[in-house]
């Protein structure tokens, strides 16, 4: 893992491309969770999320290894593939995305919009993750994995902006998909010599993580049905797993209503979008509501590229959405050891 030398160099390189994102302590939150709330924006990337901070710093460190890459291939179903696109437009490499049939077409957008070939193809992300990895063979182009030293050091950058800006937080609650922004968060943490709490956070319907802490070894679910397709993890990483084991104090599950409600909450008393990974984080704040009383905590908004028609139907109460209910690129993959 990174020392903090090695933070500070990717925070400034991360800063060559985006602002430091804001931390913020909203009254109305204070008010409804009986405590200080810190909120950290990743929200307010170009990007739309954490993730972009990953994107630049693999890229950079990949280029340092290999200077004369053909190209640049990988699977997503989101960010992850839109922090790729950015990195690789800004770095002058050709790169191939490939998410599964029926993927959210905002999503698509904007990878595209980036100069990513993106391809439609498989049932679900295994099924494009499989066949990204053989084309990377047969093409001779690099696979870029989801879960990676050089993505955590990059995603690390806005754990260092919050924790050295709102110093004494008691505790920070951080949503877990395949991993990177809670490991980024612990060896942060850890670096600084902090005393701070750090929560995960995990859907009850893809609860993996949950699980394989609990039983001291990696569990794997058989479905992930959760329209928060950020935290949609049926097979925790093993290198990941081991850093949240050690690190975590705690892991939360919450549900669908409940991350619908933090997303409700987010609008109402901040006026800031939250996709369903990106308002995990604050639902599980609000299930701590007695233990925080009181106290100075943060959560992070981890993104906010949720659909049009999703955060619709989650603002006016109608019945939920399920086509984000398929599981995640970054988390769903059925070969944790490759990367």
């Amino acid at each position: 893992m990174f020392d903090l030398d090695a933070l500070r160099q990717a925070a400034e390189l991360v800063h060559q491309s985006i602002p430091p994102t804001p931390q913020h302590a909203w009254p109305l939150l204070a008010r409804r969770l009986g405590c200080q709330v810190w909120v950290k924006h990743e929200n307010h990337t170009p990007a739309g999320a954490f993730k972009v901070r990953g994107g630049l710093v693999y890229i950079q460190e990949l280029i340092k290894r290999e200077p004369r890459l053909p190209g640049l291939i990988t699977a997503t179903r989101g960010n992850h593939g839109i922090s790729l696109a950015m990195a690789a437009r800004d770095a002058g490499l050709q790169l191939r995305i490939l998410v599964p049939e029926g993927n959210s077409t905002e999503k698509n957008a904007a990878m595209r919009a980036c100069g990513a070939e993106v391809i439609e193809y498989g049932r679900d992300f295994d099924t494009a993750r499989l066949r990204a990895a053989q084309l990377a063979k047969t093409d001779g182009w690099h696979f870029v994995p989801s879960l990676h030293p050089d993505l955590i050091k990059g995603v690390a950058t806005y754990a260092l902006e919050l924790l050295e800006a709102v110093p004494d937080l008691r505790r920070v609650y951080v949503p877990i998909g395949l991993g990177s922004g809670i490991c980024g968060m612990i060896r942060t943490r850890d670096l600084l010599g902090l005393d701070t709490e750090i929560i995960g956070v995990v859907s009850s319907a893809a609860d993996a993580y949950a699980q394989s802490v609990e039983q001291g070894r990696i569990v794997c679910t058989e479905t992930a049905d959760t329209f928060a397709d950020g935290m949609a993890c049926r097979m925790p990483a093993p290198e990941a797993l081991e850093i949240i084991r050690t690190g975590a104090a705690r892991i939360l599950r919450v549900d669908d209503a409940a991350i619908r409600h933090a997303i409700v909450a987010l609008h109402e008393d901040t006026h800031n979008l939250a996709e369903g990974a990106g308002a995990a984080a604050l639902a599980a704040a609000m299930q701590d509501r007695e233990r925080n009383r009181g106290k100075r905590i943060a959560v992070v908004l981890s993104g906010a590229n949720i659909d049009r028609e999703v955060l619709a139907a989650i603002l006016t109460g109608k019945p939920a959405v399920a086509d984000q209910s398929r599981s995640n690129p970054e988390t769903a993959h059925s070969a944790p050891a490759a990367h």
